[in-house]
Order: C-alpha cells, then sequence, then structure tokens
C-alpha cells in the first residue's frame, strides 16, 4: 500500500524528503444570508422595489460601498451590475473583479443575499485554507451581505417629516450664516442625483466630481463655482458634512433621506405626471394613462363651468 500511494503521488522521496506536503487552496467560497418576511407578498414586493431603487439611485460603482474596496481609473478587473430575470424571479448581481454577490427573492417569502469570492487575492487574503484566511473570507462575505442589505434599508425609510421638509426648502440660518433655500426642482435634482449615489459612502465627493456628475445629469455647462454655491448651500443645510483634512465631502443621514426623496419625487412622480398632463400629448398615449384621462375630463369640466358661468352673468 505504501509502495501504491508513492507511485500514485507527483512527489518525489526526494521531495517529501526536503519536506514538501500537498496543501489545500481555496477554489471559491461562499457566504450567504437568508431573512424571512412574515408576509410572502411583502417580501416580494420588497424585492423589486430594491430593483426599482438600484436603478433610480445606485450606479455601478456601488460595488465600491459592497465590497469596501476604492474603484479608481487604474483599477484592474471589471465591475458592474446587473438585474437579470429567469422565468418570472428577477435577481440582481454586483461583480467586483471575479467576485460577485447576488441577491434574490427566495421561495416567494425570503431576502437571499449570497457573496462568492473566486479569487481571494481581490481582498487581500490568501488562498491557503487555513483558519486565519477562513475567519477573514468569513468577515468579507458577511460584511459585504450587510452592506448592501443597509444600504437598501436606508433608502426604503420613510421621507422627512413636514417640519424637516420645509427647513430644506426655505431660507434659514446655520450658525448666524444665511442658508439659501433648496427649493424643488432643476437644477437641484440633479445635484441631489448626483450626491446620493453609493460610491460616495466611503471616499465622498469633491467639487470636480460634482461638476462631472451634474453636467453629465443636465447635459448643459456646469461650472466649478456653481458647484461650490450648491456644496456650500448643502452643507449650510446640514445635508452633507466635509471630511477631515480633505476637500471632500458625504452626505448626512438627513441629506441622504432629503436627497432620495427628491431624487424618487422627481423621478418618479413629477416627471411622469407632468408628462401625462401635457396637452401636446398624442391621443394613443392618452388612452394608456388613467391620469392624462382624468386630467382632460376635469379640464374640459372646468372650462364648461368657467363658459356657463361667464354666459350667466
Amino acid at each position: 500500500m505504501a509502495l501504491a500511494k508513492e507511485a500514485a503521488s507527483a512527489l518525489t522521496r526526494a521531495d517529501l524528503r526536503a519536506c514538501y506536503v500537498y496543501e489545500l487552496a481555496f477554489r471559491q467560497f461562499e457566504i450567504s444570508d437568508t431573512r424571512v418576511f412574515d408576509r410572502p407578498a411583502a417580501g416580494r414586493s420588497f424585492f423589486e422595489q430594491l430593483i426599482r431603487d438600484h436603478l433610480d439611485l445606485d450606479r455601478p460603482e456601488s460595488v465600491s460601498l459592497i465590497f469596501d474596496r476604492r474603484i479608481i481609473a487604474t483599477t484592474p478587473g471589471s465591475w458592474r451590475t446587473k438585474v437579470i430575470t429567469k422565468g418570472v424571479d428577477p435577481q440582481m448581481s454586483c461583480y467586483y473583479k471575479s467576485s460577485r454577490i447576488k441577491q434574490y427573492c427566495k421561495e416567494e417569502r425570503a431576502l437571499r443575499t449570497e457573496t462568492v469570492v473566486c479569487n481571494t487575492r481581490d481582498f487581500g487574503i490568501g488562498r491557503r485554507v487555513t483558519a486565519e484566511n477562513w475567519k477573514a473570507l468569513r468577515a468579507v462575505g458577511e460584511d459585504a451581505n450587510q452592506r448592501l442589505c443597509d444600504a437598501q434599508a436606508a433608502d426604503a425609510r420613510p421621507a422627512p417629516d413636514v417640519v424637516t421638509f420645509t427647513e430644506v426648502t426655505r431660507p434659514s440660518d446655520s450658525d448666524g450664516q444665511h442658508a439659501p433655500a433648496l427649493r424643488f426642482g432643476e437644477p437641484l435634482m440633479a445635484v441631489m442625483a448626483a450626491v446620493v449615489g453609493f460610491t460616495h459612502l466611503l471616499t465622498g465627493f469633491d467639487n470636480p466630481t460634482l461638476v462631472q456628475l451634474v453636467g453629465s445629469l443636465l447635459d448643459q455647462p456646469y461650472t466649478s463655482r456653481q458647484a461650490t454655491y450648491d456644496l456650500r448651500r448643502l452643507k449650510r443645510k446640514g445635508l452633507i458634512v466635509r471630511l477631515p483634512g480633505h476637500h471632500r465631502y458625504q452626505l448626512t443621514a438627513l441629506g441622504r433621506r432629503v436627497a432620495v426623496l427628491f431624487t424618487k419625487t422627481y423621478g418618479r412622480v413629477l416627471a411622469p405626471g407632468l408628462a401625462a398632463l401635457d396637452p401636446r400629448l398624442p391621443p394613443e398615449l392618452v388612452s394608456r394613462s388613467p391620469l392624462a384621462i382624468a386630467w382632460r375630463q376635469f379640464d374640459c369640466a372646468l372650462d364648461n363651468f368657467i363658459s356657463e358661468a361667464l354666459t350667466a352673468a
């Protein structure tokens, strides 16, 4: 039996005498998290809302938050975010180099989050199967799962109360300094959409970043002077804070809630609502929108009322 084992081994007797041995290495490491909902319908609705939030608020750069790795222009590898559907069950996947985190609704009642590490070197961890590397990989996976769930939960919180909303949208004083009103509408909506990305939660954002992002959203020039003015307004309103020792900023908890509210309201309510009320909307599109139909009926009834009132007078 000893001779048979030696014959099957790739190591020679000289290798064995030199203390060469076999060791196991991690090929793939998966860490999962399952959160079960009391009502299955609520679980399905929650996950579909997460997908919608991911498309509205998050960007592919959100992997930097999930995997706790800074991504710059020279970072090797690829990273992306995908929402795919198998049958009627959607799932969301975020990729960082050769690793992935996947999220889906399991059995219609649980939110399943899975982090798969295919290359331990992506996180500065060795490949050898040791207790130290095992614990380090578990910490990476559990932290990634928790970060994703926490970020999603933060964007699903209720909107700020009326008093807070009023303070934001009206002029105020902050430590004796005048804070201009943040009026709902362009270009403030572009500023809010630019600063709410998950990628800013780690390293923050600065003036050049804001100029680039807002300019692309507005599709018109947005200068560094305008960015300075907007940053000053956001800071005095308590929506952002400056990182110590840097000319970079991060959203506060209140700032993120306000930015999420403004971005969702503008993108999901105001913009599509105004489009439905447009009198130039083609009839075939009007027939598909209950809001457009109701508005035109109201407009017609109002015109008739005014005409009858003027005629009677």
